[in-house]
Formats: structure tokens, sequence, C-alpha cells
């Protein structure tokens, strides 16, 4: 079987009720991440030793958390890059569906950057990139979702700036990735994994 490696995006751009500090943190809290698609899709570490952090570790997804649909395993590190002469935080996941119907992926990246407004305001942007044999069927459901995790994002983003924030250092924001565990064999950067035959 030949392996459609057509790429296919579902994106997101708009302006939160929070500051790009509070943003930044937002991304990297496993409250946050698993707040984006409830109550519709409940995201739960498969292990404890992932209860602490969702960004390196692989979760079960749960259909109103009550029927299974997939499991994914998250691979997630911290970009930072200057556009015309604006600062952009990234945080990059390069993770990919093991289980499921997101399983008929072969490439997964998924990009979420935040700058920060003259108004104090963040500037978000959500993109993912997809590709695989059931990328043409999944395109309106990812698209769907992603309509979803706009609404939830902008909703939650209200009281971010009140939310303590854990102390991030300088080493998070290296502009270089940082080693991924867990890696499979996927090209890395771009979340493709090795050609069906």
């Amino acid at each position: 079987m030949t392996t459609d490696l057509r790429l296919r995006q579902v994106q997101l751009r708009f302006r939160i009720a929070a500051s790009a500090d509070a943003a930044w943190a937002a991304l990297h809290s496993p409250a946050v991440l698993t707040a984006l698609y409830a109550p519709l899709l409940i995201v739960e570490p498969l292990t404890r030793a992932d209860e602490a952090t969702l960004l390196h570790s692989a979760v079960r997804l749960r259909l109103f958390g009550l029927i299974t649909v997939g499991t994914q395993l998250i691979g997630a590190y911290d970009e930072v890059r200057e556009h015309h002469g604006e600062t952009v935080r990234i945080l990059r996941d390069s993770g990919i569906p093991l289980s499921g119907p997101l399983a008929s992926l072969d490439v997964w990246d998924h990009r979420m950057a935040v700058s920060a407004l003259p108004d104090g305001r963040a500037l978000w942007r959500d993109r993912l990139v997809f590709a695989g044999p059931g990328s043409a069927l999944l395109l309106p459901v990812l698209w769907a979702a992603w309509q979803w995790r706009g609404f939830r994002i902008r909703r939650l983003a209200r009281g971010w700036d009140r939310a303590p924030q854990a102390p991030r250092g300088p080493g998070s924001l290296s502009p270089q990735r940082a080693p991924r565990p867990g890696r499979r064999a996927w090209r890395a950067g771009s979340g493709r994994r090795k050609p069906r035959a």
C-alpha cells in the first residue's frame, strides 16, 4: 500500500485575554491540556509516572470520559524564534498517535505559538500539520476539534494571569530542540514515521 504523504493542516490565529507569559505557562500545564478538550474528550496519562507532565508521555483519549478512542505519544519541546523583531515562543509536539483512528497518520506536527501584543494581551497561533492514509477522512474531524479547541482556549485564557505560574528557567527557552524521550522511527522534527510497506 502506498502511503499518502500529502500534507494537510488545520490552524488557528487569534488574540487572547491573557499575557504572553501567562499563555506560555498555560501551554506547559497538564491541567490546561486536559481542560482544552473537556468534556468531549478526556486526556489521561497511561502511567502514574506521566502524571506530573503530559508533555513527554503517552496518554489515553476517552470520549466523554467513557469510551477509549485511542492512545497518543506526546513528545513536546520549546523553541524561541525572532520574527520581524518579535519574539515568538513555540511549543512543538512531534509525537504520534499510537492507536485508534488517528493511528492511520504517518505525520503529526503540532505547533502552538504565543507572542506579546502592545496592549499586554497575547497572540495565539495553533497549527497542526498531518498526513497519512486516513488524512482526507480525518480532516473535517480535526477541523471541528480545532474549532472547539479555539473556543476553549479563549474561554480558559481569561483566568491564566490569575493562576500561579511555575518558574521556567532560561534553559526551557532554548532555540535548539530538546531531546525527546520515547522517540520512535520517524524523521526528527517532522513527526513522520517510516513509510508503510
